[in-house]
Order: structure tokens, then C-alpha cells, then sequence
């Protein structure tokens, strides 16, 4: 990762800057960024698996904390000048940290967890101890505390708050002791409100200030009277003295700087006050949106005496002396971070950021320039190269953006909002070529993309429907003229791509759905109001296919590369849409989302790569793929979703949008990383043993060796008394019975997909078929197209919870229904083979073949096979008495593989 765009709205900035820096520190996702706004450059602190929760910096500003919450949750000490990481603390609570703070001296840390039932732990960061000082458990009544600070005078003394409760700490010894004193409308006669942050009074022993979503001001203080003996500072137990009211509006940031106590509210104000609460100056012009963060630079020498020619403004005073403080960072709801310099009042907008989702983002063809735009209707084209904004535009509020795209020239840009219209932009000035936006669309428009000659512009929307615009320059009086739609899908539409007819450089224009069905559109024939189609195609079984492109030519065949939800890359003829080749894809923990191959500025034909996004992850893949997983990598892009992908034009930087956190980070490719790392794995069938279990020199491995010399035999003749001719090859006939020998139960639609992947796997280049496999091709063919985690129990689980009946024992389908699915539904079956196969199964046929029972007796008028059947079945009883597997409980299911099953030669 080389930059950030955005910023976690939810977790505050700090200001980092000193007299030697100027530096500020915020999150994007799981990433910690600080930023040098003076020179515009940002150093990546990276570490977390999830979205950080927490940051917190030492009174020095040198050491900073982040924390997060989730599985697998860190809370990490950097050292901010070298941004190197100095001590770490796994798995700090279960779940992880919500809020934490930090005391002057750096020495020791506070965290809160983010469980329902909160524990609260003091930590000395500095030793090798990865235990607690101490730790309380909270209750939960007291509410999800979200605020956490040390008194700065005393660091055994801490508050804490969430939004009905606030809780006071005293810590020595090793024992951590809290009090919630009591407080309600009733306690004043007033209405009290939400509490928003606790603070420490300075100077003045163990008064604390609690501010509160209707502009009051709790203040606690020792339940002991002031004129009796000072209370001593570790004594926690308050109680509020008074409840001051501020302002109207709620108060939503309350800290400190020198001595003056600061608030920030709802309305963008900021304002100053002494230690008896008057104000003493506001900022009230700022209009950045409600305030969430306020920060000041770190000035250990502050001078408050200034000359009377200095700009600082007037006090609130009679005297209107000058009203001097440190510079500081604004930070509000709205994404957007401001510094304000005290001497003269100046505000410098630092960033402007998306603050809802964002998911639309593209770059443009030939310039330096990422598009990205999000719900909040701010749509932004950087330049990624000098890391500045070069245009923007703010629609209206409602306006949520959900898609963009360039035309191949870079002149125009659409843009899908989630009102379902479409605006065509000119790209250099973000206004409309078009009068007024597209509102063809019912629901809201999920893709664009131009033709390769510009031509036309196609949208896909959730309403499973496709538009298509054509370009009206010469033709028509509009910029664009509204073509057509057509519903071919019946569920969501996930890709959606135009190409190039090979032969005459036609545009092409096809979709993808979860409905598993690839359309092709006759846009040559399509006339106004007229979108018609050349092709419909069910591409998968059983898979639901998430996305799709043009494979490069890597090859002499012109293929689409799609990826499905188990874990497989499938390459189908761009003509035929015949599948040509399944490979196993990635496994990083979850499917591949998205691909776009990664764009090249040498020879087309070189070696080539693909990028790729999962759920939280991005990564890139080597092409040709083949099924080696040292091909592939990944890294955490967005711990809470990745929503888009996009590559720059030169191949040199991966885009990935972070949907919900509001972001998108910039990745540097490392292309001679990967190769190496590939390398690394070894050639040939090398990385391929290792997906064997037991490897090369493993149990499996020796029986797929005596299956496939077994049907060597059985392809000449078990009972054959001729001499044998031993080969390294089988016919390919005898594929299908090796595959479930090995315990993988193809279809008969993927048998038909290995028999052709390995008959036309040379027909393009020698224009003969292929008839015979050797065993690298075969274990390259069975590890491919095999499940990538084996046959799980879930898969059956889920199937009876769809077709099944509740019972006492779970889901259940009964006797009839049963033969009549597997009669009637999906790869149905004939009687015949129904008899044969579940006669065998249960072992009325042992031997195999034809069953001489058949499903029915006639002699005896009754039928045999349902009487040997029971009259419902569980998935698990289906699983024991007909299938023959142990079907582990839900809770504890893990993939039954080919290594757990005892196969012997008559299984094939």
C-alpha cells in the first residue's frame, strides 16, 4: 500500500505536529496514516487485520497506539518517528478494544473491550509482560463505554463513559476499583442527556467535566466537603456537584488545552472556556460539519505573551486581551479535517473525504487519474501520481453514486446513482453532456462501461436489467440517445463488459448473473427502443458465478475468464462459450469477487497477470493460470468488505474501494515479487504434489498410481489372457471412474467439461484431437476441477434444508419425494439407472451394473427397492445408510476428502 484516500470518520484525528513537524494522525480501515500536510506525503502504519478501533499518542507525541476489534484484534506501540513497530499486544480482550487512552509519560496503557460484558485492563507497554497490571470487569448495565481517559496529574486515577454512565477508576497495587456514581433528570430537575466524553480538570486535584448531548456540563468532584481535609487523588468515589448548561445544541467533543477547557458540538462550533466554565472565545465560522475530533499541537514552551501586533483575535472579555492558543485540528462527522492556525484565524481544509459508502472508483485510460465516487454524492478525480485533487463535484445529498466509468478516450465519464439514473460528464470539468440524467432504470444502476470505440455506453441495474446508449454525434440533435433495455437475468446482474467481434472489431456487449446464465446482446441488429439478444448460456451447475473478463491472448484461443463461489476460474470460448478449462483459483479464505487483468505496456502477448479482490482481500494471479497456488497471493485490502477494483493504465498500481469504511487505498505491483515467490514453489508438478494429501510421497499418492494403472487394465480387458501393453497414458474414457475412485463425484456436466478441457487442449494449435492423459495431466486435471476444500457435510446439510420437512430429527424428505427429485430434477436419472445406483449403494446389487431387481417386482406387485428403503430420510441417515459417509454435526462439520474414505480397486 502506498497512499489512503479517505478517513475513519468514527475513530478522531490527533494532532501529531511540533515545532519540528507537521504532521496529523488519522485511520483508513485498518490502517493508521500520518499524514505531513505541509508536504503532502503519508507514512502507512500498518499491522491490523481489522478495522482500527482505537489510536491514542503519548503528551510527547512520540509513541502512538492503535488497537482493533474483531478476531485476532492487536493493540500496537509505534514509535512515530521511525513508524516502526515496538511492542505488541495480541489478543488483548476477546474481541477486541473499543477504546483506549494512553498516560503523559507514555508508560502505561487503558483498554476497554469492545464484548458485550466490557472488562477494562491497565498495561505496562514497556516490559516483555503480555499480561495486564490489572483488570475489572464492567457491567453491562452500565452501557458500551466508549471513552476512556487518565488524569493527567494522577495516573491512577481514570474515567471512563458511555452514553447513560459514567464510571470513575483508582488503581494501585495491582487492583483496579471503579465507582459509577448515581445521576438521572430527577437529580437537578433538569434533563441531564447523553454523555459524550469525560475529562480532568487541571489543577484542580479530582474534579471532572462530563459534557452531554443537550449542552450541559456535569461536573464531579469528591463526595467529601471542601472544607474539611483535601480528598487524597486516588479517591474514586464522585458525585456530581452541578449540572452547568452551555449551549442548546449537544456537545460532542470536551478536552483540554492549556487552561482552558475547549468543547466542540453538534453545530461546528468551537469554543474556550476558563475553569469556572465562562467562555472566553468561540469559533463559530468555521462550517465544517459537527465536530468529532479537536486537537492541539504539542508546545511544551508555549508563550501566551504575545506582542499587541500579533493576529491573534480578541478574547470574549471586557478587556479583549488577546486570545492566544495553540494551533489545532478540527475534525467533524462529515469526513472532513481542518487546521486552524490561532494567529490570524486561518482554516486550512486538510481533507474533504467521502463520508458514506463508497464503491464507485475507475481510472482513467491514459492519464494518472483515479475517479471515486460514494454515497454521500461527492464525486472526486484525483491525480495518483502527485496525490492532489484535480476536480469535484458535490451532488445533492440524495444523490448516492454507485458507479463509474471512462471511455476508452478519457474524454467522458458515467456515473450510476443508486436512484437508479445515469449522468454522462464530460471528464476534465465533471459537467453534463447531457441536459438531464437517464431514469430508465427502476432500481439503482450497479455498472457501466463504454465500448472499445466509444460508441455505446451500457448500464446493469438491480432490477436484472441492462440499458444500452448509443453515441447521437452526426446522427442525432442529443449527445446520447437511449437505445433499449432488456430483463434477460431473473437475479442480480454481477458483471458487465463490452468486447471486440475478432473478425470485424464490432463491439460486443455481454453480462453475467446469479442466475448462472451468460447473455450476449445483438447490438447490431438492436434499434431504438429495440435491444435485442444473440445468445443465452447457463455456464454453471451448481456455482454462482461472480465476475468476468476477456482473457488475454497468454493463448492462441480467445477466451472469458470467469470466477465462481467455489473457488474456480473457468475460460470459455468467446465464440462457442464452450468451457474450455476449470483451474482452481485462489484460496484466501474466501471467493474471488472481481478480476481485471492487469493492463501492460510491452508486447500484449508477455506474460500477463491478473488482479483480483475477495471479500477482504486483494491480490494478483500469474497468467496462463494453470492451478499452481504459488501463482496467486493476497494481502488484507479491507477488513469489512472490499467493494470494487480498479487498475491504473500503465499496470504499475491496484485500486481497491473499501465500500462501508468509506475508503480506497493504492497498492504498488511488485510483479518480479511475485515471480519470485513462484518461483520459489517449485515447477513442473512440484506445487502440485503438495495439494495431494500426504504429497509426492503420500498413501493417496501411491493409490491414484494403482487406480490409474488399474484402468490401464480395465481399458484392455480385465479378463483379457493377452500380454498387457503398459503405458504411461489412459484413455480418456476411463477419466470419470479414476475422479470417483479418488472421491471426487463429478456430474455428468463435468465430466463433459474434463473430457473436452483434455480433447481440444491442442486442437487450436495441431488440429488433432486428444484421446489419452498421462498421470501429470491427470492429477493437474483432477485438482483443478475437484472441490477445493472436499465434500462437505454442510453442502448436504443445506440441500435437505431446502427440499426437506421439518421433524423431530431435523429436516427430512420422504421415501417418494426423494426418487421423484432425483427422477425429475437437475441431472435427473432414469428408472433404470436410479435402480442400479441406489441398489448398489445400499448393497442389494454389491457387484455394480445393471440391477436385476429393478425398482420394481412385477411378480410380486410390490416395489422392492422402496421397501429397502426407509420412509424418510435425515441428511444425516442419508448420509449413513445410503451414502455411506459420517456426517459430522453442523457445529463441528469439517470437508469429508478422498483420504478419510477406504476405496479399493472394485470402486472403479
Amino acid at each position: 500500500m502506498v497512499w489512503s484516500f479517505g478517513l475513519n470518520k468514527r475513530v478522531p484525528a490527533i494532532n501529531m505536529t511540533d515545532e519540528q513537524r507537521r504532521l496529523v494522525l488519522y485511520t483508513c480501515a485498518h490502517t493508521a496514516v500520518l499524514y505531513d500536510y505541509s508536504n503532502n506525503t503519508q507514512k502507512l502504519l500498518q499491522g491490523h487485520c481489522n478495522m482500527i478501533s482505537s489510536t491514542c499518542v503519548s503528551e510527547d507525541r512520540r509513541w502512538i497506539a492503535t488497537a482493533d476489534s474483531g478476531q485476532n484484534s492487536m493493540v500496537i506501540v509505534w514509535d512515530s518517528y521511525s513508524c516502526i513497530p515496538v511492542q505488541t499486544l495480541f489478543d488483548p480482550h476477546v474481541g477486541g478494544v473499543t477504546t483506549m487512552a494512553m498516560t503523559p509519560d507514555a508508560k502505561y496503557l487503558v483498554t476497554v473491550s469492545a464484548a458485550q460484558t466490557q472488562t477494562v485492563a491497565i498495561w505496562d507497554w514497556t516490559t516483555e509482560s503480555d499480561s495486564p497490571i490489572c483488570q475489572a470487569e464492567l457491567d453491562p448495565a452500565y452501557g458500551h463505554q466508549s471513552y476512556i481517559l487518565f488524569n493527567p496529574e494522577d495516573p491512577t486515577e481514570l474515567v471512563s463513559n458511555s452514553e447513560s454512565q459514567v464510571i470513575f477508576f483508582s488503581w494501585k497495587g495491582g487492583k483496579l476499583e471503579y465507582y459509577a456514581p448515581e445521576l438521572d433528570d430527577s437529580t437537578f430537575n433538569r434533563a441531564v442527556g447523553q454523555y459524550s466524553q469525560s475529562i480532568f480538570q487541571s489543577n484542580f486535584g479530582t474534579r471532572a467535566f462530563t459534557a452531554t448531548s443537550v449542552g450541559n456540563i456535569v461536573v464531579w468532584d469528591s463526595k467529601r466537603p471542601s472544607s474539611e481535609a483535601p480528598a487524597a487523588s486516588n479517591d474514586a468515589t464522585k458525585k456530581a456537584l452541578k449540572l452547568v448548561r452551555l449551549q442548546d445544541r449537544a456537545i460532542t467533543v470536551l478536552t483540554t488545552t492549556d487552561s482552558y477547557i475547549v468543547t466542540g458540538d453538534v453545530m461546528g462550533h468551537v469554543k474556550f472556556y476558563d475553569d469556572q466554565l465562562t467562555m472566553i472565545n468561540w469559533y463559530s465560522e468555521f462550517d465544517l460539519g459537527p465536530v468529532n475530533a479537536l486537537s492541539f499541537m504539542y508546545m511544551p514552551e508555549f508563550i501566551t505573551d504575545v506582542a499587541e501586533s500579533s493576529d491573534f483575535p480578541p478574547d470574549a472579555t471586557i478587556a479583549a486581551s488577546k486570545f492566544v492558543v495553540k494551533d489545532f485540528i478540527v475534525g467533524t462527522a462529515t469526513a472532513v479535517m481542518g487546521h486552524v492556525r490561532a494567529d490570524g484565524t486561518i482554516l486550512d481544509v486538510l481533507l474533504l473525504e467521502h463520508d458514506a459508502a463508497v464503491h464507485a472508483i475507475c481510472t482513467h485510460p491514459t492519464e494518472p487519474r483515479l475517479c471515486m465516487g460514494s454515497y454521500s454524492g461527492l464525486l472526486k478525480i484525483w491525480d495518483y501520481e502527485q496525490k492532489e485533487v484535480l476536480v469535484s463535484r458535490q451532488f445533492d445529498r440524495g444523490n448516492m453514486i454507485r458507479c463509474v466509468a471512462f471511455d476508452p478516450t478519457g474524454l467522458i465519464l458515467a456515473a450510476g446513482f443508486m436512484d437508479g439514473s445515469v449522468r454522462v460528464m464530460d471528464a476534465l470539468t465533471l459537467d453534463d453532456e447531457v441536459g438531464e440524467p437517464f431514469r430508465y432504470a427502476r432500481d439503482s444502476v450497479t455498472h457501466c462501461c463504454f465500448s472499445h470505440d466509444s460508441n455505446f455506453l451500457a448500464t446493469a441495474d438491480a432490477d436484472f436489467t441492462v440499458s444500452v446508449f448509443r453515441t447521437g454525434r452526426g446522427q442525432e440533435e442529443e449527445a446520447w440517445v437511449y437505445l433499449g433495455r432488456h430483463r434477460a437475468h431473473y437475479k442480480l446482474i454481477e458483471s458487465l463488459m463490452f468486447g471486440m467481434e475478432l473478425d470485424t472489431n464490432q463491439p460486443r456487449l455481454l453480462s453475467l448473473g446469479r442466475d448462472r446464465v451468460m447473455v450476449e446482446y445483438d447490438l447490431g441488429n438492436s434499434g431504438k427502443d429495440d435491444l435485442r439478444l444473440l445468445s443465452q448460456d447457463r455456464i454453471e451447475q451448481s456455482a454462482v458465478p461472480s465476475c468476468m473478463a476477456w482473457y488475454p491472448p497468454v493463448t492462441k484461443e480467445s477466451f472469458i475468464v470467469t470466477a465462481n463461489s467455489q473457488y474456480k476460474l473457468k475460460l470459455y470460448n468467446t465464440t462457442t462459450k464452450m468451457c474450455r478449462k476449470t483451474l482452481l483459483g485462489p484460496t484466501y479464505g474466501a471467493p474471488v469477487q472481481k478480476v481485471a487483468v492487469l493492463p501492460t505496456t510491452g508486447s500484449p502477448i508477455e506474460y500477463r497477470h491478473l488482479a483480483y479482490i475477495t471479500t477482504d482481500k486483494v491480490g494478483l494471479h500469474i497468467l496462463p493460470a494453470d492451478g499452481n497456488p504459488h501463482k496467486a497471493m493476497a494481502l488484507i485490502a479491507h477488513p469489512t468488505g472490499v467493494a470494487n477494483l480498479a487498475c491504473s493504465y500503465d499496470g504499475k498500481y491496484v485500486f481497491t474501494a473499501g465500500g462501508m469504511d468509506c475508503t480506497a487505498h493504492m497498492w504498488s505491483v511488485s510483479l518480479k515479487s511475485l515471480d519470485a515467490a513462484c518461483s520459489l514453489g517449485g515447477e513442473n508438478l512440484i506445487p502440485f504434489y503438495g495439494l495431494l494429501d500426504g504429497g509426492r510421497e503420500g498413501e493417496f499418492f501411491r493409490e491414484l498410481e494403482d487406480y490409474f494403472y488399474y484402468a490401464q487394465i480395465r481399458s484392455q480387458g480385465v479378463d483379457a489372457t493377452i500380454d498387457r501393453e503398459v503405458s504411461t497414458t489412459i484413455p480418456l474414457s476411463e477419466v470419470p471412474y479414476v475422479m470417483r475412485a479418488l472421491g471426487f463425484y463429478p456430474t455428468e456436466q463435468e465430466i463433459d467439461d474434463m473430457l473436452n478441457e483434455v480433447k481440444f487442449s491442442k486442437y487450436v494449435e495441431t488440429g488433432q484431437y486428444v484421446t489419452h492423459i498421462d498421470l501429470g495431466d491427470f492429477i493437474k486435471l483432477y485438482i483443478n476441477h475437484r472441490p477445493a476444500f472436499g465434500l462437505s457435510p454442510i453442502d448436504l446439510q443445506k440441500a435437505f434444508e431446502i427440499l426437506g420437512m421439518d421433524s423431530e430429527d431435523g429436516p427430512a424428505i420422504d421415501r417418494g419425494s426423494l426418487l421423484d427429485l432425483l427422477q425429475s430434477k437437475g441431472e435427473h436419472m432414469t428408472e433404470a439407472e436410479l435402480a442400479e445406483f441406489l441398489t448398489t449403494l445400499i448393497g442389494m446389487n454389491p457387484e455394480g451394473g445393471s440391477s436385476e431387481l429393478g425398482p420394481y417386482d412385477t411378480d410380486q406387485g410390490t416395489n422392492v427397492l422402496e421397501d429397502a428403503l426407509p420412509r424418510d430420510f435425515t441428511a444425516v441417515s442419508f448420509a449413513a445408510d445410503v451414502l455411506g459417509f459420517q456426517l459430522y454435526a453442523p457445529s463441528t462439520a469439517r470437508p469429508t476428502t478422498a483420504s478419510t474414505a477406504s476405496n479399493t480397486a472394485e470402486d472403479l
